[in-house]
């Protein structure tokens, strides 16, 4: 009895981490991205200011990091791995944003602590506030705390998508390790 148990709760488990792994959040590899919104900038050249950063990028590659928790210590890992990417790839004219969703009051001064940290040199921080935080189009799934879109060409070459609380060290340097499929 105990062994079936035990065999019922290694099966759950294992079942758990495969359902973790299949999330999908934003468009696929494949997908040509969904196109044009205009979230508040927290840092870099049209900091204070709502702009496209899709329009931005045209035809560039582009790593776009969709998150819910401003707070979670392995995002700012996360950027901060990404921005040294993109100072990495400058001549490939790399575009690399995080848009945070939420409460702008509440958000940006959490963010530009955070910016400030991290002392990101090219990442571009920034908040998208409306009741669907970030527009449907985009196909982000509830369940996604954070979702990285890689893409050039407006067409997505690689997806990456976590629960809360589920982005790892490993995840991040996967994440990294998929920026060779954008900046040949």
């Amino acid at each position: 009895m105990v062994r079936k148990l035990f065999a019922l709760a290694v099966t759950a488990a294992l079942a758990g981490t495969a359902v973790a792994a299949d999330l999908k959040s934003g468009n696929q590899p494949g997908d040509k991205v969904s196109g044009a919104f205009h979230p508040y900038h927290v840092n870099g050249e049209e900091a204070g200011k709502c702009g496209c950063l899709y329009c931005k990028a045209g035809d560039d590659p582009v790593i776009a990091v969709f998150a819910r928790t401003a707070s979670d210590p392995a995002v700012h890992k996360l950027l901060k791995a990404l921005d040294a990417e993109n100072v990495k790839h400058a001549k490939a004219d790399l575009l690399t944003y995080a848009v945070f969703s939420g409460d702008k009051a509440a958000l940006e001064p959490v963010l530009k602590d955070a910016t400030k940290k991290a002392e990101l040199k090219k990442l571009i921080v920034a908040i998208e506030e409306k009741d669907e935080p970030i527009p449907e189009k985009y196909k982000l799934n509830k369940d996604a705390d954070v979702t990285v879109v890689l893409y050039v060409n407006r067409i997505v070459q690689a997806n990456h998508a976590f629960a809360k609380g589920k982005l790892t060290d490993k995840d991040v340097d996967a994440i990294v390790k998929d920026v060779a499929k954008i900046v040949k």
